[in-house]
């Protein structure tokens, strides 16, 4: 959603849909194969990253686009739970607003499957009565068949397009300007 490759047109990635939705500061820290817990060489963690940010005095609101390679971590034995990631990342974020963008992949089995994305997706769920600052922005219901690479775990160009809108879109339900929040899962 943030890459020249992959959507060509700067308006349609991440950042000009933020901006679309009155976002006035945008800083995006994207990186592929990130999880939560796990690193991959020369790459921090999403936790890492995170604290890095906010030590750095970064406050606002929070969006995180983790989950797909933690449900995989976990899948093959990783011993921190689902749960467990969750709260770490709720944790960098100091009660500041959070919103999550949940899983979803096309893949029947092996720890990419569509259960394990389901399993992430409901421990989210779950995680949303202790955090009152947190929301989830439920993409999983919006993919629609051809949206997938081969893989079945990354999307096409036109759907990394209709994701980063959705995404922001979701911000703007999520916490909107007006103050009234939206309900834990956002459509």
């Amino acid at each position: 959603m943030v890459s020249p490759q992959a959507l060509p047109d700067p308006a349609e990635r991440l950042a000009a849909q933020y901006h679309d939705v009155g976002v006035r500061r945008v800083r995006i820290n994207a990186s592929g194969g990130r999880s939560i817990v796990e690193q991959l060489s020369g790459q921090l963690n999403g936790y890492r990253v995170a604290t890095g940010w906010y030590q750095a005095g970064f406050r606002g609101c929070w969006v995180f686009a983790l989950g797909t390679n933690d449900a995989a971590n976990v899948a093959v034995g990783s011993p921190v739970s689902l749960a467990a990631r969750i709260q770490e990342m709720m944790s960098a974020a100091h009660g500041e607003p959070v919103m999550w963008v949940n899983t979803q992949t096309n893949v029947s089995s092996g720890p990419w499957s569509r259960v394990n994305m389901q399993l992430w997706n409901s421990e989210l769920v779950a995680a949303c009565a202790a955090y009152p600052n947190m929301r989830i922005f439920n993409w999983a219901a919006m993919v629609r068949p051809g949206w997938h690479l081969g893989d079945g775990i990354h999307y096409t160009s036109a759907a990394y397009a209709i994701r980063a809108h959705a995404i922001a879109h979701a911000l703007a339900l999520a916490f909107p300007a007006n103050g009234h929040p939206s309900a834990c899962v956002v459509r």
